[in-house]
């Protein structure tokens, strides 16, 4: 979702963020309208900054879009407004790019008779390359989104000359697009007959594909397949390129196989999906339970209370408190009606702005040893905050667990942690993490127990952001621009530059 300026990371905000959510349905008899909306709420963790939908009745495509979370931008006037059986809808996050109502998505695009809008869920890394061979002029590309749909006009250009009869222009044109395209894209597109959905050939982000009546469901995650009623058919497989029309269902494999490579982003397990989503079969929230237990194997503690820090590191603390015996109980209350925090110019107000997120619950917490899980840490900001809030509160000592390994460096895949530079693991031990944040002790998952955690065997992943080994090559101006070593560097730093283990992990690791 590159764009063509980078807003900095707000200083208080230490999550990583994730690129979009994605939905495409094909139902006939129904209102589409209504289902995108339910299926864009279900999906709104994946991105809060812009929603839209393109609904069509068979012979208009309409597009609406703007700026501000689903429930902002959509109201039951507005989608009586938009009568038509098949669309598509997006939430956007914008991962390295400005967020503005021209970015926001999806994009439309026309030529002739022919019309089209696109979603998109990801993160190019040639996109360069594809304006240099476009034709476009350096700095004006809005988002790689833009230019994907760009792309598939051109394409769609050179179809509609050469044959006037062909009902499946769309279709062919985006067959002969998405080669073209290298990073990570799960694409919804839709024209006024079809529905496309397109996962890149290493399926860096999620797309699954559900039954509703006698339609059809794309999207992101499988929880939103059952807010609008559907039922999960299975997932759309890496490389694979499913087409949704008036008959039915067909599956195209535009790639050629040799660039196969599953590599599902281990992030998704982690914190980027929702719990009761369903990825290479697997329960999400049973997966970050067993995260917790593998920690409690490898870094066990004598405490007095196991919580988690609301609301992605809470199964993990279950799993932790199953497994060690110790109580589990909650130490901080979540403000649900928070969105992005302010960006504060010190660390006072940084540290306020995490109570707006957070705040202890102090009868849980005073003189209690507490074993506390989270699910990563990303620059350390937001978690000395909350140690602090925890010490405050009158714990007698805090023991950190984290259900991953160290982040230690950026992605280019649809992840956005900012450079390298930003990140807290990429030049300091865990001991050095330790005594920054304050803690007792400190323990990060290794990265062997996490893949078995999630219970996905043989499965692929993306672990990038842990290991420095990227599954796609990454151009050297991106390398530059994320303060990234050069290769050569890269793959010594990790072999010999791994973080010192605390003395917990010596000695229960």
């Amino acid at each position: 979702m590159t764009a063509t300026d980078t807003p900095p990371l707000s200083p208080d905000d230490d999550t990583p963020k994730e690129a979009c959510g994605v939905v495409g349905i094909y139902a006939p008899g129904r209102a589409v309208s209504h289902l995108l909306y339910l299926a864009l709420y279900a999906l709104q963790h994946r991105g809060q900054e812009s929603a839209g939908m393109a609904v069509s009745d068979g012979e208009t495509l309409t597009v609406i879009k703007d700026m501000g979370l689903v429930s902002t931008v959509f109201d039951d006037r507005m989608l009586a407004a938009l009568p038509g059986h098949l669309g598509i809808a997006q939430n956007r996050y914008s991962t390295t790019g400005s967020s503005t109502w021209h970015a926001s998505q999806p994009v439309y695009r026309s030529l002739g008779s022919v019309e089209f809008a696109l979603g998109h869920n990801g993160n190019l890394i040639n996109t360069a390359e594809l304006a240099a061979a476009a034709g476009v002029l350096e700095g004006t590309v809005i988002s790689d989104s833009h230019l994907m749909a760009d792309i598939i006009e051109r394409e769609l250009a050179a179809i509609t000359i050469e044959e006037h009869s062909d009902e499946r222009h769309l279709e062919k044109a985006v067959a002969a697009a998405v080669p073209q395209f290298i990073g990570a894209f799960s694409l919804v597109i839709a024209d006024d007959g079809h529905v496309i959905g397109v996962r890149d050939p290493q399926g860096f982000r999620p797309l699954c594909l559900g039954r509703i009546d006698n339609g059809w469901v794309l999207a992101s995650e499988s929880p939103a397949l059952d807010t609008v009623g559907a039922t999960f058919v299975r997932e759309v497989e890496p490389g694979e390129m499913v087409v949704i029309d008036a008959s039915g269902v067909r599956s195209i494999r535009p790639f050629e196989e040799s660039a196969i490579d599953p590599k599902l982003c281990l992030f998704e397990f982690v914190y980027f999906a929702r719990p009761d989503t369903t990825l290479y079969g697997q329960g999400v929230h049973g997966a970050r339970v067993r995260m917790g237990a593998q920690l409690a194997q490898q870094a066990p503690m004598d405490a007095d209370m196991v919580m988690g820090v609301p609301e992605s590191g809470v199964p993990a603390a279950e799993g932790y408190a199953r497994e060690s015996g110790i109580p589990f109980g909650h130490g901080l209350v979540k403000n649900r009606y928070i969105g992005r925090t302010f960006i504060a110019p010190n660390q006072k107000l940084r540290a306020l702005g995490v109570r707006m997120k957070l705040n202890p619950l102090r009868e849980n917490i005073a003189g209690k040893k507490l074993v506390v899980v989270d699910d990563s840490i990303v620059r350390g900001t937001t978690t000395k905050a909350m140690v602090e809030m925890l010490r405050a509160a009158g714990a007698a000592e805090i023991h950190m667990r984290i259900s991953s390994p160290p982040y230690r460096w950026p992605c280019f895949y649809g992840m956005d942690v900012g450079t390298r530079g930003e990140l807290l693991a990429a030049d300091m031990t865990v001991d050095e993490i330790q005594k920054y944040l304050d803690v007792d002790s400190l323990s990060y998952l290794k990265l062997d127990r996490l893949l078995a955690a999630t219970g996905a065997v043989g499965a692929g992943f993306c672990d990038a952001c842990l290991t420095g080994t990227y599954p796609l090559e990454i151009p050297v101006a991106l390398r530059e621009a994320a303060a990234l070593p050069p290769i050569e560097k890269a793959a010594s730093e990790v072999e010999t530059e791994r973080p010192a283990l605390s003395a917990t992990e010596a000695t229960h690791g």
